[in-house]
């Protein structure tokens, strides 16, 4: 790990795994492939169009799009010539844009497409630093807007020295990139994330993992997110081959035709693919059902033996190899049938759907990371880890818990600070360089951490006690039939809820039990939902102490979501603001 910036990593690796394949993406129904060596070139060919039009040494550059070929392209070409990669979430509203463009100072935009482009339309005059407008797919039809290949053109007097002569002014305390918070209290702040944060954070997070040149992953998270930068440039350092999903929607697909040797989600894929089989399973009752809990209850013997160091039996793997032929040979098939182990990140996962999986033959490495330490602190290893914990540091970072049991960390992966923000980074960053994290945590004898929950989460009850509400909603979340639920309980008498349904097991069911209904929302208030419902709960609750059982709860007709303000694009949970839209509904909870 010698290298001073972003681009000697990159063109480190171009040299070191010049014919390898760097990356596929789909073009219609075909896989398309790029060595190393490819795309070196057609990083140099955006780079010379950021010159040519004059984006400067440590000038904003956005880019608002999904995952795909061209948002990685585009991040490589602007570090490489000293800039800064600004990425803004394709779900974000034309205003949450603008307000990220100008407080990034941003000189031009990369938009996906036309609806991306609408959004910038939109909000033009508003946004006084922007200077260039780029469509990277289709043909603009306004005014003022390049396309992808006009842009590539206008590089074409710009020359390898002129692009080296920017590469070599780059000093690794220089910011590589700007990643915005996605804002569950407010307004986003935008984390500086240095050439030397992104080096150290791929070499320490390449140590904790295992990876070779040869192995394949499958990315599908938002690169506006520094969780799926980091993959990038994990996969990047190690010369690991990047399939890029066609789609969240297209993931499943993806898998078995990638056949990913592991790859990164965050835990609501990990819950919905569990959700999807066990239903599955349950719906088809009989045999099959008999044969899957089986297969998987020897699965579970099989590891805990496996995760505490002991043989198996002979006779247990002679039952094991038929379980996996006949059961868990399938399920590991759904993931391509080649995964070493899958990562978990972003928010915590459920242990027993840690357990699952393992049971089923895949292995889940938790780990922790957030925007401020460049989405890296901690991982479970393949051959040393612990199921709900977040695993041990990576190599030559600190951690330590504060006397109020926040988590503190300390490394070379700490950002820089708050962009135009001096106030909160000296909030976050103390003056010996350890981060405030916010997250409330327990570090084992083994150095193992635990994260309990966010320090601002914390449920603090009527009675005094300490309530986790992440916890008790993974634990609710487990039925098949609830697809969201906020603990509520602060200065309460007990713990609340509110729940939304997921509507396609809810009309199964609806149908399996004879019940008629006009509309969605009267068969989520109808009695016999609230009672089937009830039920799920109550049988959850056997995994909580009393003071942390939901004692009531109101149904909602529908989901949160992004679009409402209700859910971050990162998928959490903005309480404040649902808290606030149905203040009514909880205060009925508590005044009936």
């Amino acid at each position: 790990m010698n290298e001073k910036s972003v681009y000697e990593l990159f063109k480190n690796s171009v040299e070191k795994y010049s014919s390898l394949v760097a990356y596929r993406y789909k073009e219609g129904d075909a896989w398309k492939e790029l060595t190393w060596a490819e795309q070196d070139e057609a990083v140099r060919a955006l780079s010379r169009g950021l010159v040519a039009l004059g984006v400067g040494h440590d000038e904003k550059v956005n880019i608002l799009s999904t995952t795909n070929i061209k948002w990685i392209q585009l991040d490589f070409a602007t570090v490489s010539i000293g800039s800064v990669t600004v990425g803004i979430y394709p779900s974000n509203l034309p205003e949450d844009c603008a307000y990220i463009i100008n407080h990034s100072e941003a000189v031009i935009i990369f938009c996906e497409n036309e609806d991306q482009l609408n959004k910038i339309l939109s909000v033009r005059s508003k946004l006084k630093t922007l200077k260039h407008i780029v469509l990277m797919y289709g043909t603009p039809r306004v005014e003022g807007v390049m396309s992808w290949d006009e842009f590539i053109a206008r590089g074409s007097e710009v020359t390898d020295a002129q692009l080296e002569e920017r590469a070599a002014a780059i000093k690794s305390s220089d910011v590589a990139s700007i990643v915005y918070t996605s804002g569950t209290t407010g307004v986003p702040k935008g984390a500086m994330i240095t050439h030397d944060n992104l080096v150290f954070s791929s070499w320490s997070a390449c140590e904790s993992l295992t990876t070779e040149p040869g192995y394949a992953t499958l990315l599908f998270l938002p690169l506006a997110h520094v969780f799926a930068r980091i993959i990038v440039y994990v996969c990047m350092r190690a010369g690991v081959a990047t399939s890029i999903a066609e789609s969240i929607e297209k993931v499943s697909e993806n898998l078995k035709e990638v056949r990913p040797h592991f790859f990164g989600s965050v835990p609501r894929i990990y819950e919905k693919v569990y959700e999807k089989i066990t239903s599955g399973v349950q719906d088809a009752g009989g045999v099959k059902e008999k044969l899957f809990n089986w297969a998987v209850g020897t699965g579970y013997q099989v590891s805990k033996l496996q995760l505490a160091g002991k043989p198996i039996p002979g006779g247990l793997a002679f039952k094991h190899r038929l379980a996996t032929k006949l059961v868990l040979s399938k399920i590991q098939a759904a993931l391509g049938g080649r995964v070493v182990y899958a990562i978990s990140g972003a928010a915590p996962l459920n242990k027993s759907i840690a357990e699952f999986f393992h049971a089923c033959g895949i292995l889940i490495l938790e780990g922790l990371g957030m925007t401020e330490n460049t989405s890296f602190s901690h991982v479970n290893r393949l051959n040393n880890n612990k199921f709900g914990t977040v695993g041990q540091p990576g190599p030559e970072i600190e951690h330590k818990i504060a006397s109020d049991g926040e988590l503190l960390i300390r490394g070379r992966n700490v950002m820089k600070g708050y962009f135009k923000n001096k106030e909160a980074t000296d909030e976050t960053i103390d003056k010996e360089g350890w981060l405030y994290t916010g997250d409330i945590g327990e570090i084992d004898e083994e150095n193992f951490l635990k994260i309990t929950d966010r320090k601002k989460d914390l449920i603090i009850t009527a009675g005094g006690k300490n309530v986790a509400p992440q916890r008790i909603e993974r634990i609710i979340r487990t039925s098949r039939y609830i697809s969201q639920i906020v603990a509520i309980g602060d200065q309460r008498k007990f713990i609340s809820a509110l729940i939304t349904l997921d509507q396609p097991q809810m009309e199964q069911w609806a149908t399996e039990h004879g019940l008629s209904y006009d509309s969605w929302e009267a068969l989520v208030q109808s009695p016999e939902v609230q009672k089937l419902i009830d039920s799920e709960v109550q049988e959850r609750n056997k995994e909580l102490a009393s003071y942390e059982s939901v004692k009531k709860f109101t149904l909602l007709p529908k989901d949160f979501s992004i679009e409402s303000g209700e859910l971050t694009p990162t998928l959490k949970l903005k309480r404040k603001v649902i808290t606030e839209r149905y203040k009514d509904l909880i205060e009925k909870m508590y005044s009936a």
